[in-house]
């Protein structure tokens, strides 16, 4: 089973949005997915909620120190992917997400108050010792934000996702409608978007196998 987290300590950054659009990519491919939900604003349990399907992708809202318990019970019950969806301003939360995960997905904004917010998470993932992404959303048609975003990664010491996430309409539509942007305009750019995302993610936790096998065979 793989663990994949999105933390943030602002909001508002697009976190539940990415974290219900990669549960339903995955589910479209065939993954049997279970989305936690940590923020006490319950947004990804709301938005399943409203999307009336319980099972497409599973949602379940629960305090943190439940985690590891609940990660379990979805292993043993042969879940193929879990996405936790972490809590804002929370760096508790944001810790015992990243502890166990196996890729932690950080989604922020080119702006200045972003950058701080986005070097305390960093903090965090990097005491646990997770790998993990920076990821860009919220950008502009146009604009100097992605050559800022690769210079705030690197001053991080942080690995920059290099599929950047735009300010669509079809993101908020979708969210409110209890859908993926991928169903609410399947030809859209914000669906091309949460595919390449999704590409990349599985790509990272390809190499993530591939490294780990070859330190076992080493050993």
């Amino acid at each position: 089973m793989q663990v994949i987290s999105l933390i943030a300590q602002k909001g508002g950054v697009g976190k539940t949005t990415l974290a219900t659009c990669l549960a339903v990519q995955a589910v479209e491919q065939g993954k049997q997915v279970l989305v936690i939900d940590l923020d006490p604003q319950a947004t990804a349990s709301f938005w399943s909620d409203t999307r009336g399907k319980p099972d497409d992708p599973a949602v379940m809202s629960i305090q943190p120190v439940r985690l590891p318990a609940v990660l379990k019970a979805a292993s043993d019950a042969g879940t193929d992917m879990v996405i936790v969806d972490g809590a804002a301003v929370s760096k508790e939360v944001a810790y015992s997400a990243a502890e166990v995960s196996d890729l932690v997905l950080v989604p922020f904004k080119a702006a200045v108050f972003d950058i701080n917010s986005v070097a305390q998470t960093v903090q965090t993932i990097k005491q646990v010792g997770s790998c993990y992404s920076l990821v860009l959303t919220f950008v502009p048609p146009q604009g100097k934000e992605t050559d800022e975003a690769k210079d705030i990664a690197a001053q991080l010491g942080s690995n920059f996702c290099p599929v950047l996430i735009g300010n669509r309409k079809a993101f908020f539509r979708a969210q409110s409608s209890g859908l993926a942007v991928q169903e609410f305009e399947p030809a859209g750019k914000a669906a091309e978007e949460i595919k390449a995302l999704y590409n990349y993610v599985t790509v990272e936790l390809a190499n993530q196998q591939q490294e780990a096998g070859n330190v076992k065979k080493l050993a």
